[in-house]
C-alpha cells in the first residue's frame, strides 16, 4: 500500500531525504519545488517503506489506503501529480533512483576553524532554520532571542488554532532551545550592541505588517487587518483580547490567501469544534457569543487562478458551510470546464445573493465572491459595507466589519538598511553586509510556507560561514556582559 502525503504538508523535504526509492516530488533540486501546493508521492513507486511518514515533522503522511473522510481525497492527489509522468524513464539509475556519484561538499571549513559567536533574532521557521543549520553543521555558539516571552513566531502566533498538526513541527524546533551550544533569552528586544557581542547576526524576524489596499475608507473603525485577526485568536501579546468585534452578522474578508480562509474558517466555525485547540480563551469567548453568520471571500480573480493551495480549499469545503457567489459567468464557465483551482468547487452550492439584505437565517456559512475587487469601504463613523466591483457595475455588500488579507509586508530593522517597496532588507543570499544577515519573510518577503524557510535560512548560513572563512567578519567586544545587557533592553 503507497503512502500519501495530506493537507498539513510543510514541504520542507525532510521526506525526501529519507525515501530510498526517490518517490517523493518535486524535491530541493527540481525546477517546480517551493511553487507546488506541498509534496507528493507517487504511487507507482513507493515501496511502502514508512521512511517518510516516521520523518515528517507534520504528521501529513499516511497510508493511502487508510485515507477517510475529507483526506481521502488525497489519494488521488498524490496520484494526479504523476499522471502522464515516467518516474522510470526520468531517473537515471533504477531501481534506486538516488544518484550514485562522488560525494559533494557544499561548504569546505578549515580544520582549525573557530568557534562562531552567532546571535539569531527570531524563533519562527526561519530562524529556527538557521539555528538548526549551526548548531548540526558547524561547531557556533549561538544565542538566539525574541522580543515576545513565548517561542514559536509565526509557528505559534499565525498558524490557525484548529491546524494542531502543522503547529507541531514547533516541537521539532524546540528541541534545539535546550542544546548545550544555545542560549534562549526571550522578552527581550535586540539592539546595536547585539552585533558588537557577535561574530554575526542573523535577524529572522518575518513580517508583521500589513500590506495596504490604498482604498477609501480602508482606516474607518471596523476595517481591520489580517494580522490583527490572527494575533487574536492565537492570543499574541500584542493584540488585546478585545480587538475584534465579532457584534456583524457578515463579515468581508478581502483576499482568498490561505490566511483568508483561516480567517473565515475560525469565524464561522462551531466554538465547541475549537475546545482543545490552543485558540486564545478570550477569543473563544467572544466568538461563542459572536452574531458572525457569514463570512465572505473577495477575491479579484476567478477561481482558477485563486490565491489559496488546493489543500485549505479542501479543508474549508469539506464542512459543508462553503457557497460560491453566481454573480458573474465566468465564474460558472471555469467550474464547469475544471479549469486550475476551479475544478475543486465542481459540487460546490451556487448562488445569486442580495447583497443588500442580511445573511440567510440558518446555520453559519463562507461565500466565495470572484472577479471582484474592493472599491471602497462605506460608512460614516465606522464601515457599513464593501463596495466591490462586478460585471454589471459596482456593488455594496452591506457588511459591519472588513478584515484586509491582502498580505503581510516586513517593516524596517534598526540598523538595517530598509526597500520601502518589497517591505524586505537588501541582500545578497542573505548577506546585507559581512556580519550582518537576514532570513525568512525580512529576506525574500512573505512568500512561501513554513518549509520554504529551510532552504532560505541554509543559504544565509551559507553566505555567513563564507564570510568567516573568508576572514571578512568584524571584530567583536567580549562575550561578558551580554545577558546584563539582554536583560536591560
Amino acid at each position: 500500500m503507497a503512502f500519501a502525503i495530506t493537507q498539513t504538508c510543510c514541504a520542507d523535504a525532510s521526506c525526501v531525504s529519507v525515501c530510498p526509492v526517490n518517490c517523493i516530488h518535486p524535491t530541493p533540486d527540481e525546477p517546480d519545488f517551493g511553487t507546488t501546493d506541498m509534496l507528493y508521492i507517487d504511487p507507482g513507486t513507493c515501496i511502502d517503506c514508512g521512511a517518510c511518514a516516521d520523518a515528517c515533522p507534520v504528521d501529513a503522511i499516511f497510508p493511502a489506503g487508510d485515507l477517510t473522510g475529507p483526506l481521502k481525497v488525497y489519494e488521488d492527489l498524490n496520484a494526479e501529480f504523476y499522471a502522464g509522468r515516467d518516474v522510470l524513464t526520468e531517473a537515471t539509475v533504477a531501481p534506486n533512483f538516488h544518484r550514485w556519484s562522488p560525494p559533494a561538499f557544499a561548504r569546505v571549513l578549515p580544520s582549525d576553524f573557530a568557534p562562531l559567536d552567532v546571535a539569531v533574532v527570531g524563533t519562527g521557521p526561519a530562524g529556527m532554520y538557521a539555528v538548526e543549520d549551526l548548531l548540526l553543521h558547524t561547531n557556533a555558539r549561538v544565542t538566539l532571542i525574541d522580543r515576545l516571552p513565548v517561542a514559536g513566531g509565526l509557528i505559534r502566533y499565525g498558524v490557525a488554532p484548529d491546524h494542531p498538526s502543522t503547529k507541531k513541527i514547533g516541537e521539532t524546533f524546540a528541541r534545539f532551545h535546550d542544546h548545550p551550544r544555545l542560549r534562549l533569552r526571550l522578552g527581550v528586544e535586540a539592539g546595536p550592541e547585539l552585533a558588537e557581542r557577535h561574530d554575526a547576526v542573523i535577524y529572522a524576524v518575518g513580517a508583521t505588517g500589513a500590506r495596504r489596499l490604498d482604498v477609501p475608507g480602508e482606516d474607518l473603525p471596523g476595517s481591520l487587518p489580517a494580522v490583527t485577526v490572527v494575533g487574536w485568536y492565537n492570543g499574541h501579546p500584542d493584540i488585546a483580547p478585545g480587538a475584534v468585534d465579532l457584534s456583524a452578522e457578515r463579515v468581508v474578508v478581502v483576499g482568498t490567501g490561505n490566511v483568508a480562509l483561516d480567517i473565515a474558517r475560525i469565524l464561522t466555525a462551531d466554538p465547541d469544534s475549537l475546545a482543545g485547540t490552543p485558540i486564545a480563551p478570550a477569543a473563544a469567548d467572544r466568538l461563542r457569543a459572536g452574531k458572525v453568520r457569514e463570512v465572505v471571500l473577495l477575491a479579484r480573480r476567478g477561481p482558477e487562478t485563486a490565491a489559496y493551495t488546493r489543500s485549505e480549499l479542501l479543508a474549508l469545503a469539506a464542512r459543508g458551510d462553503l457557497v460560491v457567489d453566481a454573480h458573474d459567468p465566468r465564474i460558472a464557465a471555469a467550474i464547469d470546464a475544471g479549469d486550475g483551482k476551479a475544478a475543486l468547487l465542481q459540487g460546490i452550492p451556487r448562488e445569486e445573493i442580495d447583497w443588500s439584505s442580511p445573511p440567510p437565517d440558518g446555520a453559519r456559512r463562507v461565500v466565495l465572491r470572484f472577479h471582484s475587487a474592493p472599491v471602497a469601504f462605506t460608512g460614516d463613523t465606522e464601515v457599513r459595507g464593501v463596495r466591490a466591483s462586478g460585471p454589471s457595475g459596482d456593488v455594496e455588500i452591506l457588511a459591519g466589519r472588513v478584515v484586509r488579507a491582502a498580505g503581510f509586508r516586513g517593516a524596517p530593522v534598526a540598523g538595517l538598511p530598509f526597500d520601502e517597496a518589497t517591505g524586505t532588507v537588501p541582500n545578497v543570499a542573505g548577506r546585507v553586509e559581512p556580519g550582518t544577515y537576514v532570513a525568512g519573510w525580512i529576506k525574500r518577503g512573505p512568500s512561501g510556507g513554513i518549509g520554504a524557510n529551510k532552504a532560505c535560512a541554509r543559504e544565509t548560513v551559507g553566505a555567513l560561514l563564507e564570510d568567516a572563512v573568508a576572514g571578512r567578519l568584524r571584530s567583536r567586544a567580549p562575550r561578558r556582559g551580554l545577558a546584563k545587557l539582554l536583560r536591560r533592553a
